[in-house]
């Protein structure tokens, strides 16, 4: 089973940026679905934005649009992408979760329930304030 590795959350000021990774050790697949979950205690969970590693097509949910940017890091050996939240704001505060599967489905990937998700990260929290 793999355990996705994240890292790179944080707490910014509002209008700040944060980039979290997430990174898929020993994941050898040429195509591969990964992108970002967020939620709370008390929150609603929300798909933020995903991946197709293949050929970096990539989907994002409306709160997320012309705001975060999913990309691959090139840089790293092991399949690693990050996603680069900018003007963030308090409405962005969350444990902020990877998830991969196999295949994103295209657009689907934005309503594709968790228990389609083969693996997650630990999660990592957002903190943005005024």
């Amino acid at each position: 089973q793999v355990q996705l590795v994240e890292s790179g959350g944080g707490s910014v000021q509002d209008g700040g940026s944060l980039m979290p990774s997430c990174a898929a050790p020993g994941v050898t697949y040429s195509s591969f679905c990964m992108g970002w979950f967020r939620w709370g205690t008390g929150k609603k969970r929300e798909h933020i934005g995903f991946m197709d590693t293949e050929d970096a097509t990539t989907w994002y949910a409306n709160s997320a649009k012309g705001r975060f940017t999913i990309s691959q890091d090139q840089t790293k050996n092991t399949l690693t992408v990050q996603m680069q939240m900018n003007s963030l704001n308090a409405e962005d505060s969350d444990m902020y979760y990877c998830a991969a599967k196999r295949w994103c489905g295209g657009g689907r990937v934005l309503t594709a329930t968790i228990a389609e998700f083969d693996w997650w990260g630990p999660g990592t929290q957002v903190t943005v304030s005024s």
